[in-house]
């Protein structure tokens, strides 16, 4: 038996997802389907039940999940005890901004939950100014945040680059009209908390577009927001338009609650950077590592997506 099929049908239990079982085992939706069906027809029997457009295990697939969980854990035990693998265990003091927990933060602990079992994170949420401070302070084993360190003491590398565009509420403002960019600074303009790189981006980004129209810095207004969450809210509530990545909001562009404002320029992506300690353990070394395969993997995936969404 391809054990390979088994580990799928664990994951796929777990996230009771086609499309995140592929992204959490670096796969297509169509392979993680045929795995199952191979399974399947090894075992005789039919484990998902496709009557229903919610996930649901059949009862056979609930009574052979533990078997075959059973089975995966102890494949690896082998490897471990065999060398093939290198035991990573303890506790990951990871930190994180908010943009992350609205993309691939799920996808990466799923990733090491499957690769690293032994492993527990510990996740801390927070803005990147804190978590600099706590990781330099020895509170934390890794920080994903916007930019990297600048400090001797850590090692820091570009893990995504998010573009960001210009978003509205349909209806709020029409982008055939002329005068577009009038328009919009005539709005509350939200971005993310201030003091951050894309706050400081789109900033000089009004005061040249007000310059370039006449109006004073002081008459436009930018609303800026440590939560993703908010910031989508007050667009769907027709406050303003926002500069965030196009990522956040894929379904609601692609069910035409929220448009693309055509606006130049755009602001710069927000570049998000993976920091640690240069002294890092093996055990934090092999999940920073993880974050890069995780995340790599995760915007394969939604590539599809963000085109289908323009």
């Amino acid at each position: 038996m391809n054990t390979r099929f088994l580990e799928t049908f664990v994951t796929l239990a777990q996230l009771e997802s086609f499309r995140a079982t592929a992204r959490a085992l670096h796969a297509t939706p169509a392979a993680i389907s045929l795995r199952i069906r191979s399974l399947e027809d090894e075992l005789k029997c039919e484990l998902i039940d496709r009557s229903t457009p919610k996930f649901r295990l059949t009862p056979a697939g609930q009574s052979l999940i533990g078997l075959a969980k059973n089975v995966v854990d102890s494949v690896r035990t082998l490897r471990e005890a065999a060398g093939e693998q290198v035991v990573v265990g303890g506790t990951l003091r990871l930190g994180v901004i908010e943009t992350v927990v609205h993309s691939w933060l799920a996808h990466y602990i799923t990733y090491l939950n499957s690769n690293f079992p032994k492993l527990d994170v510990d996740l801390t949420v927070d803005s990147s100014a804190v978590l600099q401070r706590r990781l330099l302070g020895g509170e934390l084993d890794l920080a994903i945040r916007v930019e990297g360190i600048d400090s001797r003491k850590i090692v820091s590398s570009a893990v995504a680059s998010y573009p960001v565009r210009w978003i509205a509420r349909r209806g709020l403002l029409s982008a055939r009209k002329p005068g577009l960019a009038l328009r919009v600074l005539s709005r509350p303009l939200l971005t993310f908390g201030r003091g951050t790189a894309p706050q400081v981006a789109l900033e000089s980004i009004v005061h040249a577009l007000a310059r370039e129209h006449g109006i004073r810095a002081e008459q436009t207004r930018i609303t800026c927001s440590p939560s993703v969450a908010a910031i989508v809210q007050l667009i769907r509530d027709g406050y303003g338009v926002a500069a965030i990545p196009r990522l956040f909001v894929v379904d609601a562009l692609r069910n035409s609650e929220f448009v693309e404002l055509p606006l130049a320029p755009v602001p710069p992506p927000i570049v998000v950077s993976l920091c640690r300690p240069v002294d890092a353990s093996m055990m934090v070394n092999a999940a920073a590592n993880a974050a890069h395969d995780a995340c790599s993997a995760y915007c394969r995936s939604i590539a599809k997506d963000l085109i289908e969404a323009l």
